[in-house]
């Protein structure tokens, strides 16, 4: 009994769905290798893992420059409605699908359509599901169900050779990309006996050359031939009869990568010693391969702290993240690599500072690397908020003391440096660039050939050079030879002293090579040019380079003071000096408002004392004029009653006097007071 019930249970526990699983859209086959100029089906199947669907929508991409969609089949397929029937476009690349199973259906292997493609050119074709796909359950809550979908990738061959045998010394991997536009092809014929050969290059995989013959000559050349794939396609002619026919790729790709920025976050000024470094760009023919980079130091700091063996490129992918960095600048150089080994350089500064300094630049003040405020804006304001705050502290420290006193135009003293001496003008030096010509001419003139099948040697090329520098910034240089382990001899002039200055460093195994002077330069203009040299052969100089070294810091001996640093002690200057101002005015506003208090309270004394005084008057002349009134009427004042009325008066008189020059007296403080 406990056995029957234990198989009864297996029975129900392996014939439960899969509960806690999705479904999947995937396609068959998901691999293979297929020939140029043929077809083959692909299927695009469900497995809704033992739950019900009702509805789904399917959305797929393929390349169209390498595959075409022939037709897209929907007779064979579990979905009984179409919303939307399998439709493609063969220049975006795209198909999609629509449509709904009323009923539901639970299937693993559900053949939703089945689309014919055919190759178009070699190479290797993705046909990848996209995000907006979904397949949904049949819960009447439209429930998307879809967690997984499988891609599938195809492999793209020309047919096998039919006709002669092909190869070529300047394409010989037919899947490889190359940037040589010269293309050399060597053809032979298995068998003995061909009496001529037909052959043509074109963009067309699976073209048949005419019967006409071109002779027979096994080899021809190609030159200044396009970006892109070209088919070369060769038969033979033997017996009066032409054989089958060989096709051979050619894949030539000479553009380099497309333009990319470099973002580097949280800024490219920044106090983060480890800052993230993005990248991403595309390229059109051949694909990307690789990303290389390179960070430089161009400050004396950081060339101190940083390892010489880190001048060079190395592989990397984005993001990237450095070793904790010094404090200085750095010059990011990122290459992209497309798969014929072309790349693009793009270079980015980095500045790593300490806080304080993270929003001060050469340039002005850096808000939060959207915008910067230059100097003499900044300059204006602050020296206008300086004399806007003199001029309310003159106001109030007059206010205070109550000081009457004749306004004087005066200048205020600025706190500005003096203006450095401007950088003479450059005149024009004939004799300084006849010096330069003589010296390539007697370049030219020291290489002298062996014999004459000795190879010149090529001029180096310059491809990377530290243009936009200050007198604080250490100079490099770097570019690549045609040869490996020269040495690269490097010239710079400065175009005002005439004086001229030669290094030496030596090409890696790769042709690379690169230079970092261990001083700073002075400020001015220069000459650049470079030569290659082998034991006592040099080769002609370089194409002259300009470059211009800018004043961007003081000079006390062998110290160097920043402008950055003599822009930060003047905004410390400008901000004591506003905020001294402020205490001052604070404090002066602070007893000035007390000294008003007393005198509003001395004020209001006074008033009272007034008050009180007019009132004793007003009694004491009014009881004085009611006697003298009473006297007049009976009879004529006596001389004493008459000094009497006089001392009344002369009191009357001196009292009104002094009540008005005290309320004149108020009057003008209330108008002054009323004036601040």
């Amino acid at each position: 009994m406990k056995r029957y019930i234990f198989v009864v249970f297996l029975f129900y526990l392996f014939s439960l769905p899969n509960i806690g699983q999705a479904s999947s859209l995937f396609l068959s086959p998901d691999s293979g290798t297929f020939l140029t100029g043929s077809t083959f089906n692909v299927s695009v199947l469900l497995d809704t893992k033992g739950k019900s669907v009702n509805a789904l929508q399917v959305f797929l991409t393929f390349p169209p420059d390498k595959l075409q969609v022939v037709s897209p089949s929907s007779g064979a397929s579990i979905i009984d409605v179409w919303t939307v029937p399998p439709k493609f476009n063969n220049i975006t690349g795209t198909v999609s699908l629509e449509g709904g199973i009323p009923r539901g259906i639970v299937v693993s292997k559900g053949i939703l359509t089945t689309l014919t493609f055919r190759v178009k050119s070699v190479g290797s074709a993705l046909i990848k599901f996209l995000n907006e796909s979904g397949v949904f359950l049949n819960d009447g809550l439209a429930t998307d169900d879809l967690d997984q979908s499988i891609n599938a990738i195809y492999q793209l061959k020309l047919p096998p050779p039919e006709g002669p045998i092909v190869i070529s010394e300047t394409h010989p991997d037919q899947s490889v990309w190359y940037s040589n536009q010269n293309a050399v092809l060597r053809f032979t014929s298995e068998a003995s006996g061909a009496e001529s050969f037909s052959y043509v290059l074109n963009d067309d995989p699976i073209t048949i050359p005419d019967n006409i013959g071109e002779g027979t000559r096994q080899s021809v050349s190609y030159s200044n031939l396009s970006d892109g794939i070209h088919y070369f396609h060769i038969k033979t002619l033997r017996g009066g009869i032409w054989g089958g026919t060989t096709h051979f790729s050619i894949k030539i790709d000479t553009i380099p990568p497309a333009d990319f920025p470099i973002e580097i976050l949280p800024s490219k000024r920044t106090t983060s010693t480890q800052p993230v470094i993005q990248f991403a760009t595309t390229d059109a023919n051949s694909g990307l391969d690789h990303y290389e980079i390179k960070l430089e130091p161009v400050s004396s700091g950081a060339v101190k702290t940083y390892s010489d063996d880190v001048s060079f490129f190395i592989e990397t992918i984005s993001p990237f993240i450095p070793s904790s960095l010094a404090l200085g600048s750095y010059d990011v150089f990122i290459r992209a690599y497309d798969n014929a080994d072309n790349y693009k350089e793009i270079k980015e500064r980095l500045i790593i500072t300490t806080p304080i300094f993270r929003f001060i630049g050469s340039q002005g003040i850096i808000i939060k690397d959207l915008f910067i405020v230059p100097w003499l804006l900044v300059w204006f304001i602050g020296i206008l908020l300086l004399l806007v705050l003199i001029f309310l502290a003159y106001k109030v420290w007059n206010w205070r003391h109550e000081i009457t006193i004749i306004h004087k135009e005066k200048k205020l003293p600025e706190d500005v440096r003096n203006k450095l001496e401007e950088l003479k003008k450059y005149r024009e030096k004939y004799s300084v660039k006849m010096l330069i010509v003589l010296f390539a001419g007697l370049s030219l003139l020291s290489f002298n050939p062996v014999n004459a099948e000795t190879v010149e040697l090529s001029p180096p090329i310059i491809s990377t050079i530290s243009k936009d520098i200050s007198n604080k910034d250490i100079f490099y240089v770097g570019g690549r030879t045609d040869d490996t382990h020269l040495i690269i001899v490097i010239y710079l002039q400065n175009l005002l002293t005439g004086e001229t200055i030669s290094e030496n460093t030596v090409a890696d195994t790769h042709g690379d090579w690169f230079y970092r002077h261990n001083v700073f330069l002075s400020p001015g203009d220069y000459l650049l040019w470079t030569q290659s040299r082998r034991g006592d052969d040099m080769s002609p100089p370089s194409p002259q380079t300009t470059m211009t070294v800018k004043r961007t810091a003081i000079e006390f001996g062998a110290n160097r003071l920043s402008y950055e640093t003599i822009y930060l002690f003047l905004i410390i200057l400008l901000l004591l000096g506003i905020g001294g101002l402020i205490v001052f005015i604070l404090f002066h506003v602070y007893h000035g408002h007390k000294k008003h208090k007393e005198f509003q309270e001395e004020v209001k004394k006074m008033e009272e004392s007034i008050h009180i005084g007019f009132a004793v008057l007003q009694r004491d002349i009014a009881s004085e004029l009611a006697i003298l009134h009473k006297v007049k009427l009976d009879k004529v004042l006596s001389d004493e009653e008459k000094q009497k009325e006089a001392g009344f008066l002369k009191d009357l008189d001196d009292v009104s006097k002094r009540i008005g020059k005290e309320v004149e007296y108020i009057e003008k403080i209330e108008k002054e007071e009323q004036q601040y």
